[in-house]
């Protein structure tokens, strides 16, 4: 999801839930731990410098539980601080002082929540129960960004900042919430209606189904189990496939195949291949035999929105 949606959900829910007691600077907790977790764009140089701490990349670390509760009590404390409070106030003309305190935590951890329930909804998926588990979790309802939610969701933004009457404002973010959540069940059918109208044969046996930027269209990849992928693009109102492609999981060129999985089981120790199967559920692999070794080539299957499709790696 976008970073004005990962503000605005939270700040809306805390809006229209009316507990009593809940001030303007309650809806901002919420929705500043919201926004926090997506600032682990800081962390691309760590994951870039050394491999083997990929997780420290976006949508890494901080989109799980337990770091994402780490990440809300920094940044809570970051931003109360006055001479940042007080920079970010003067320069958007508005009060957004807050206090360091369990209660504004707790608060910003909400917003952390609704943060990785929006992103676990989105393709690629997140480390969730990380330190305990690398495993990305993910729904695949929406695409990396939805372009139509992002532009909404920045006018919703604007709507807020304006000094006009709150019950405008209400409104705005009801109409949000609302759009979002049928843009959610729209996606969920024509996802089940993907799944249901296709027919497994010819040896497969498994399928899953991706989101595009366009809720009716998907990428459904079929597989054996292993050794073959069937892709293709399919578009729930036409009701018609497109782009089919037959793939090997392995195909080796001039050397042996045994040859050329002890290569593999090497090379899937080398923390860049651990880092490219961490982000392609779905990678080819083209082996070819060299002078110097083996040429393995990573492709991926899908298409990610942060990361290039392809790795090439020499084991000698």
């Amino acid at each position: 999801m976008d970073f004005f949606t990962h503000f605005i959900v939270p700040f809306a829910i805390l809006t229209l839930l009316k507990v009593k007691g809940f001030t303007v600077k309650d809806r901002l907790s919420g929705g500043f731990g919201g926004i926090s977790v997506d600032f682990d764009v800081i962390f691309f140089a760590v994951g870039f410098l050394a491999p083997e701490l990929f997780i420290f990349t976006h949508r890494g670390i901080t989109h799980s539980f337990i770091f994402g509760l780490v990440t809300a009590i920094i940044f809570i404390y970051i931003i109360s601080r006055p001479s940042i409070n007080g920079f970010i106030s003067h320069l958007i003309r508005r009060d957004i002082k807050i206090k360091f305190n369990k209660r504004n935590v707790i608060l910003a951890y909400f917003g952390v929540l609704t943060h990785l329930f929006l992103d676990f909804l989105t393709t690629g998926g997140i480390p969730l129960f990380y330190p305990f588990s690398l495993t990305r979790y993910s729904a695949n309802l929406y695409y990396y960004t939805d372009l139509v939610t992002a532009i909404v969701a920045l006018a919703v933004l604007i709507i807020l900042y304006l000094r006009l009457d709150p019950k405008y404002k209400k409104i705005a973010l009801v109409g949000f919430m609302i759009m979002l959540i049928s843009f959610g069940g729209i996606r969920a059918d024509a996802k089940m209606d993907t799944l249901q109208s296709q027919t497994l044969s010819d040896g497969y046996n498994q399928i899953t189904a991706y989101p595009t930027s366009d809720m009716f269209t998907w990428t459904v990849v079929e597989s054996d189990g292993g050794n073959k992928y069937k892709v293709f693009t399919y578009n729930t109102l036409q009701k018609e496939s497109s782009n089919l492609r037959e793939v090997n999981n392995l195909t080796v060129n001039n050397g042996s195949y045994e040859s050329a999985q002890e290569a593999i089981k090497y090379a899937n120790t080398l923390p860049e291949v651990e880092k490219f199967h961490w982000n392609f559920p779905h990678a080819t692999i083209n082996a070819t035999k060299t002078d110097s070794g083996w040429n393995l080539t990573y492709s991926d299957l899908i298409g990610n929105h942060y990361e290039p499709g392809e790795l090439s790696v020499v084991v000698s």
